[in-house]
């Protein structure tokens, strides 16, 4: 076995003939594009909102993202100081016109579901434990975009569309129909 190993070993390998003329080129293999992004969206960020999203390619055409929200402090638009606090989870799914998911245009579907809670403390009335509201809440949205992916790593996303909250808690918070924007930044592995 050992003296058939060393004489293919020597022999080199076998020479690959020629294709004919006219065969069509032979396919390369172009890289794939990033399969998994990680972003924070600084406009909601601003405007009291916190989200990580973490993306992840199903399919050439699709997406789906997944990632925590948080409220914590009030917005740059929040007139009135507003003592209430959010936590919960956001999902999104992107359809992507051309098969390079998770980069260039799309649609997108996305939620939010959080539990709300206010952080100031009434006195009762009745005595006992101060009074403290809890609520869960939520929005939808519906927006079209795009994502560009810079040097196979950093992204860059930003759409518009609806969105319809129902986020808000003893007066506080938001209610109703809304444009919907959404800016990331981040990056694609």
């Amino acid at each position: 076995m050992w003296l058939a190993l060393t004489v293919v070993a020597l022999a080199g390998p076998t020479p690959v003939p020629d294709p004919p003329a006219d065969s069509p080129p032979a396919p390369t293999s172009a890289a794939s594009p990033p399969a998994w992004t990680v972003t924070v969206d600084p406009l909601t960020t601003a405007l009291g909102y916190v989200h990580l999203q973490v993306e992840r390619r199903l399919s050439p055409h699709t997406s789906l993202y997944v990632g925590p929200h948080i409220r914590l402090f009030d917005g740059i638009l929040t007139p009135e100081p507003e003592p209430y606090v959010g936590f919960g989870a956001e999902v999104g799914f992107r359809y992507f016109f051309k098969d390079q998911a998770p980069s260039g245009s799309w649609v997108m579907a996305r939620g939010v579901l959080a539990r709300m809670n206010t952080t100031y403390t009434e006195l009762n009335p009745l005595g006992g434990a101060p009074l403290q509201s809890v609520e869960w809440g939520g929005y939808g949205s519906a927006l079209v975009g795009y994502t560009k992916i810079f040097n196979d790593r950093w992204v860059l996303s930003g759409g518009a569309g609806f969105n319809y909250l129902a986020y808000d808690i003893d007066g506080m918070g938001a209610s109703g129909p809304f444009v919907a924007l959404h800016t990331n930044l981040g990056v694609a592995f």
